[in-house]
């Protein structure tokens, strides 16, 4: 895993480049029928919610985000941009809806969230299995 410095993100946003690949990311982060009986994906008090939305033009995809920044705080309306960074690595950039006050409160929980996100993206049990290799015959 490997998260640079920001340089061109905008101010309150928090961004992550993982060493998994795209689709895998969105198949692991879409909450799909959990957003039905649960009420979405939960990580710590924040929440994913609501499905993946494609932007075909960029190749974004885009999930509703809901951060919670602490006990008497209400939750900040966000969004999770997923974009393909290159073959085997995708950016994630955590991206606010409208202005974002910048609190200690809210950076730790931005960077919480994107932590969390991060060790579940690349926990073995949340990719798939690897494909089977094929010996060659003669070491059948």
């Amino acid at each position: 895993m490997s998260a640079g410095p920001a340089t061109a993100l905008g101010p309150g946003s928090f961004r992550r480049i993982l060493d998994v690949p795209f689709q895998t990311c969105v198949a692991a982060l879409d909450p799909g029928e959990r957003t039905r009986q649960s009420g979405g994906l939960r990580f710590g008090d924040s929440l994913l919610h609501g499905p993946v939305e494609h932007d075909r033009g960029s190749g974004t995809c885009r999930i509703q985000v809901r951060l919670t920044r602490g006990p008497l705080r209400p939750r900040r309306r966000m969004r999770l941009d997923i974009d393909r960074w290159s073959a085997s690595s995708t950016a994630l950039e955590l991206i606010p809806c409208g202005r974002a006050r910048a609190t200690a409160a809210y950076f730790r929980a931005g960077h919480f969230l994107l932590d969390s996100l991060t060790r579940s993206l690349l926990q073995p049990s949340s990719l798939p299995p690897p494909r089977p290799r094929t010996l060659p015959a003669s070491h059948t």
